[in-house]
């Protein structure tokens, strides 16, 4: 092999080493951030009343409209997911047993996303046009672009 190649060869596995450490260490990352936030669930329901107060005044809702807000929220409000595995049970699977738990995860956050979207569009249809204008101007996303839609259903 001429020194090209070993130069090359070389290189290769030392940014194959530095990709696999920067994966651990965004692994760690990630569970210190879930373990950060653990204790805050309480803070976040706070939070969401509130925004979901402020939007409830803005959409100046008639007494018809209220029993569909009352389901849009309820479905709305943040559910508690399945556990996630914990680390050691993880390393014991295969990689293609740790590929089916997680793709079985995402399924039930689509199906909760989905149970939401249900809601959303019921409540949706009963709002008055200049409601639905307030409404998509409102939330994550909206006229005042929104930080991030998985953080609660109304923008401040």
């Amino acid at each position: 092999m001429n020194t090209f190649g070993k130069s090359l060869l070389i290189g290769l596995t030392v940014l194959g080493m530095g990709t696999a450490t920067l994966a651990a260490h965004a692994e760690d990352a990630r569970h210190e951030h879930g373990r950060m936030h653990e204790g805050h669930g309480a803070q976040f329901a706070e939070h969401l009343a509130k925004r979901q107060a402020l939007l409830h005044d803005k959409l100046k809702l008639s007494a018809a409209q209220e029993p569909a807000w009352a389901a849009f929220t309820a479905a709305a409000a943040p559910k508690a997911h399945g556990a996630r595995p914990e680390r050691a049970a993880m390393a014991k699977m295969t990689a293609p047993e740790r590929m089916e738990k997680w793709i079985a995860m995402s399924k039930e956050r689509i199906a909760a996303q989905e149970s939401r979207l249900a809601a959303l569009k019921t409540f949706y249809a009963v709002l008055t046009p200049e409601q639905q204008k307030v409404f998509d101007d409102s939330v994550p996303g909206g006229a005042h672009g929104g930080r991030h839609g998985h953080r609660g259903i109304m923008k401040h």
